[in-house]
Parts: structure tokens; C-alpha cells; sequence
């Protein structure tokens, strides 16, 4: 009922949400032997972060939004780097810059409200 009512702001925010939830889980696989479930879990957050990079308007978006694309586009190449002796460093880098955005999507809305 409320994905109705869902704002396109929201739908960034849980998409943050759920990659950085998906960083985890991997993180969590990885510790536990598990590269398979990892695997799974690294394809998850990739095509979370495609459909970050998707939403940037490019031309309305500016500088901001082709930086953002660049890091976007950094982070998908660096989880297709993750091997298991480098996936918790990888994952580590990545939940940490996908955090950084949330917090600062959470600024941009509380400015806009």
C-alpha cells in the first residue's frame, strides 16, 4: 500500500539501504567460507549500484552527477575485483562509500524538507 505513496527521494534512500544491508550479508558469507552465497551477494549489490547510477540525470545533475557516476562506476569495478582474499577489503571500501552517500542523501532531504 505505500509504494503508492513512495517518493523517488525514499527510493534512493532504500536502495542505499539494501546495498549497504547486501555488504554485509556478503562480508558475513565471506567469514563463513560460504563464496558462493558471496558471489550471489556481489552480483546484489552491483545491480544496486546500476540502478543508483540509472537514476542520475546527467544533464540536470551536472559535475555532481557525473561524479557521481565515476565513484558509481569505481565501486562496480572494484566488487568485480573481489577475489576471497580481497573481498572483505573490497567490501569494507565499498560499504564505507556507500555509506558516506547515505548520509549524504539524508542531508539533501532534510535541506529540501
Amino acid at each position: 500500500a505505500r509504494a503508492e505513496d513512495i517518493t523517488p527521494f525514499e527510493v534512493i534512500s532504500l536502495m542505499f539501504d539494501g546495498a549497504l544491508e547486501r555488504v554485509e550479508q556478503a562480508k558475513l558469507s565471506l567469514d563463513k567460507g560460504d563464496e558462493n552465497e558471496a558471489g550471489i551477494l556481489l552480483g546484489k549489490i552491483v545491480g544496486i549500484i546500476n540502478g543508483l547510477r540509472e537514476s542520475l540525470d546527467l544533464e540536470k545533475g551536472g559535475d555532481i552527477a557525473v561524479n557521481l557516476m565515476e565513484l558509481y562506476d569505481y565501486m562496480i569495478a572494484r566488487l568485480s575485483e573481489a577475489e576471497v582474499d580481497t573481498g572483505q577489503d573490497i567490501l569494507e571500501e565499498t560499504g564505507g562509500l556507500l555509506a558516506d552517500l547515505k548520509e549524504s542523501w539524508a542531508g539533501v532531504g532534510e535541506h529540501a524538507a
